[in-house]
């Protein structure tokens, strides 16, 4: 079942399978994480993605973003690619869950249940150079001062959620 995504309806019951690379240019509802990390003085992880990435190569995006295998706790998927990708031990705790649709530039669609996780963590990462070419922190207001300044340099996804986890990691 590994590489075959599960395919959900608005609610986010499974209603089938999909192959990533067919969820991805039809444009299927699939679900999906992303995970957000932050250090203890507040400040976001970012991870730069690899430029080898079949979407969204070279952009700035969370920490870390996945697809649950068929068969797999969302919780714990999110917890596993946080480690492959930035070589982290985090818990996870869940803060909301969206569904959105954007179309990428090399005509890919992500249109996703996304459940967005937040964890805290001073370990500094250790990137698999296979899924992140580098990564910072940055305050929120550094954050929001980038994104307005060079909009293209993130990935479609982190532009959508950015506001709204801030909203959410505020109220506590």
């Amino acid at each position: 079942m590994k590489n075959k995504l599960i395919v959900v309806d608005i609610n986010d019951r499974p209603i089938g399978e999909i192959s990533k690379t067919d969820a991805h240019a039809k444009g299927i509802l699939h679900r999906a994480f992303s995970v957000f990390i932050f250090n203890t003085e507040g400040k976001w992880l970012l991870q730069k993605r690899a430029l080898h990435k079949y979407h969204s190569a070279g952009l700035w995006s969370n920490t870390c973003c996945g697809h649950p295998n068929v068969g797999e706790e969302t919780t714990l998927a999110a917890e596993k690619r946080l480690f492959e990708e930035m070589g982290m031990h985090v818990k996870v705790n869940p803060i909301f869950e969206m569904t959105y649709r954007a179309v990428l530039k090399n005509g890919l669609i992500e249109h996703e249940f996304d459940h967005i996780f937040t964890g805290i963590s001073d370990d500094m990462p250790i990137i698999n150079n296979d899924e992140v070419m580098s990564y910072q922190y940055l305050s929120n207001l550094e954050l929001r001062e980038k994104i307005s300044a060079n909009p293209e340099e993130f990935t479609e996804w982190f532009k959508m959620l950015f506001e709204r986890v801030v909203m959410e990691v505020e109220k506590g």
